[in-house]
């Protein structure tokens, strides 16, 4: 089985891309043995992807491992906020708690347009330094009332065109079917496959 590293330790996004990547083994951070922090300090999904994706990719070369190294960036963009929270979806309000971005989300948006995406791009890099991105996109609305599970990110106040319910409420395999991770994860396999 071919192995791909994922520059994340976020148990979330490891099962989510282990359901998609089905036929790879997915090695996380902590498999390699790779415990620094990465400064994500670019100004796009983009540019913190390839951040995350060079480091690792540097650091298994610096062990003698030629392995193909997957990174993503992701958020929340709201049209009403010029593309805010964007790459400050995860500290929104200053720190990683959830539930102070979904507050102050709300906050933010009282009285505007509500309309809002969630953009991922994921970045292949190779051994080589050659990389190739891909981006998934999924619409919804934000919505005042929370719903369904509450512990990640802004998963109960966003309203999904696609299923009609929020992603709080949606089964697993619901949410990865239209999810803009979901979606960007497609279009790599689709570029990986056999």
């Amino acid at each position: 089985m071919k192995e791909i590293v994922l520059a994340s330790n976020n148990k979330h996004k490891i099962k989510e891309v282990n359901e998609i990547l089905k036929g790879y083994k997915i090695l996380s951070m902590e498999d390699i043995g790779y415990t620094d922090d990465i400064i994500e300090d670019g100004d796009s999904f983009s540019e913190n992807a390839i951040i995350k994706a060079k480091t690792i990719s540097e650091y298994l070369k610096s062990k003698n491992k030629n392995i193909d190294v997957i990174a993503d960036d992701s958020g929340l963009s709201c049209d009403a906020l010029d593309g805010a929270p964007g790459i400050y979806s995860a500290r929104y309000a200053g720190n990683h708690n959830d539930q102070a971005n979904r507050d102050k989300l709300r906050k933010e948006l009282k009285g505007k347009d509500k309309k809002a995406s969630f953009i991922c791009c994921i970045i292949l890099y190779h051994p080589d330094g050659t990389y190739k991105e891909f981006i998934g996109k999924t619409d919804g609305t934000i919505i005042d009332e929370e719903k369904g599970n509450l512990d990640f990110g802004y998963d109960p106040i966003f309203l999904s065109n696609d299923i009609n319910k929020t992603f709080g409420e949606a089964t697993e395999e619901e949410k990865n079917s239209v999810s803009h991770r979901g979606r960007a994860l497609q279009l790599l396999l689709k570029e990986i496959g056999d």
